[in-house]
Formats: C-alpha cells, structure tokens, sequence
C-alpha cells in the first residue's frame, strides 16, 4: 500500500467514525423521548487494489446504512386515558398535520409511530400527537368526535365531555352529557358518524397496523416514519387484536436506548478514530523520511 493510499484509508476511518460518533450521540440525547428507536452505525470495507497472486488492499472503510433497531421499550404509566403504548410490533397510523379531516389517507402515505402521546386538539374533538398530526381509524379516516349526539325526544341534545377510555383493541369510549346532567356512555363509530352502544354494530377503532419490513422505513423526524419500498406496504389499516397486540391506555412506551451499550459504543467508535488519526500522522512521518532521503 503507498503512503498516499494509507492516508486516504485513515481519512476514510475517520470520517466514518466521526459519523458514527454523531449516531451515538443522537440515541443518547432521545434517551427519554417517547416512542424513539435506537440506531446503529453499520460498517463496510472498500476493496480497491489488486496486489497480484490473487491479493488485495483495502481502501478503508464506508458508511453502509444507518440501522433503526425496532425492539420493545419499557412502558411508563400515566393518568391521561389517551396516552397510548403498543405490546406489540404495530405501529400507529397518522396522517399530516394538513391532512383534510374528512378525507381517508392511504396506508403508503400515512405515517407510522410507537409514540402514543396523543391529546385532543384545538376544536376538543379531534385526536392529534404533540406535533398536530392525526390519528387515524381503520378506515384510514383522522379520528374526530361528533360534538354532539341526539338521543331522540324528548331527551335533550348530549354535548360530547371527554374520552373515558380506550381498550386493549382501540375501541375508544366517549361520555357525553346534557344541560340536565343526564350523561351516556358510547363508543366512536367512525368520522362524521354519531356514536354508538358498546357492542353495538358499527364500532371503529384506532388503527394499528403492522409494517412487513420496519427496519426499511424512513425517520422523518418526531419518531415518525414514512414507508420505503425496502419496507412495503400494508395492505389495510388495521386494529390490534388484544392479544399478542395490544393498545395499553394510561401508558406511554419509552426510547429502547440502552446507555451502557451507547457508552461502550462510543469509547470503541472513539478509539478507531484515534486509531485512524494515528494512521494519518504515521504516514506523513514516513512521507517526511522519503523527502529527507532525496535531499
């Protein structure tokens, strides 16, 4: 290998490095951030120059992905009813901020999350993230409550109060109350449509649908993700089943960073890089005794 090709392997190394010191650092600093997936750094050689007798130097190293590890985080409990964890490999579905909230959005341009920290938003009605992005129902509709429902007469008009609960499979139970204090407890039944009876026809449910390949999807940022086509498609939103998938309300699924191996990985990310500088110096002294040489 000549000095000039030692060098360009060191820079290599460190460039490399330098870039993995950065994914580190991004899992420590979303150590506590609900929902978050830990990433990794992953490696591959540059083979370049054939050497003769079937031998060949390498060039260093690249950058060959950025691995997003999908593994469960520990649940941490709450006292809001729409907080939201999944025990389970579901993700949530979410439309855009801007997304109408009369229109289905597709199950490739819905975005997908672990980060269940859902509130209602501005109107009271809607069910949106931090970020205003909405959460869908199986019909890939933004999940909006009616306002208010009519019992029939001579009952008074019911005004829509909160959200008393959400079960293991997403069915989401709303209490609604008159100017009289009389109060009924119902269940959604879709955008734009009046809520029913538990147990009655026509129940909806948050969606939670399972992605065929999560590692091939993209972070957008937020803990959210957009589909690839490494990661395909769904071909429905659907709702958790309750038993190996469940939707766990009053609990929110923390970041699956783990500190001491972010830790461990960083003192050998900054060892190599050393390593690699130490390369660098190393050759421009070697450099340096040619050029003594030809004087």
């Amino acid at each position: 290998m000549s000095i000039t090709s030692a060098m360009y392997t060191g820079v290599s190394g460190m460039l490399a490095n330098a870039e993995g010191i950065n994914v580190i650092g991004n899992n420590l600093a979303n150590v506590n951030t609900i929902g978050f997936k830990d990433s990794r750094m992953l490696f591959s050689d540059m083979l370049s120059t054939s050497l003769g007798n079937s031998s060949q130097v390498g060039h260093g190293v690249q950058i060959q992905k950025v691995d997003n590890i999908f593994s469960q985080g520990s649940l941490e409990n709450t006292s809001t009813v729409t907080d939201l964890a999944i025990q389970g490999d579901g993700f949530f579905a979410l439309g855009g901020p801007s997304a109408p909230a009369g229109t289905a959005v597709s199950t490739s341009n819905a975005y997908y999350t672990r980060a269940g920290s859902f509130r209602l938003d501005n109107s009271g009605l809607g069910l949106v993230n931090p970020d205003g992005y909405k959460v869908l129902d199986t019909a890939g509709m933004p999940i909006v409550f009616q306002a208010t429902f009519a019992p029939g007469a001579p009952a008074a008009v019911q005004n829509f109060q909160k959200v008393a609960g959400i079960d293991s499979t997403g069915v989401i139970t709303l209490l609604y109350a008159d100017v009289n204090g009389n109060s009924s407890t119902l269940c959604y039944a879709g955008n734009g449509t009046a809520p029913v009876a538990a147990g009655a026809a026509g129940i909806v449910h948050i969606a939670e649908t399972t992605v065929p390949n999560p590692p091939g999807m993209v972070k957008q940022g937020g803990t959210l993700f957009t589909l690839t086509a490494q990661s395909g498609t769904p071909a429905a939103l659907t709702f958790a089943n309750g038993t190996n998938e469940k939707l766990l309300s009053n609990n929110l699924e923390l970041g699956n960073v783990d500190m001491a191996t972010e830790f461990v990985n960083m003192i050998t990310t900054q060892r190599a890089y050393s390593a690699n500088s130490k390369t660098i110096t190393t050759a421009d002294q070697m450099t340096q005794e040619v050029l003594n040489l030809i004087r």
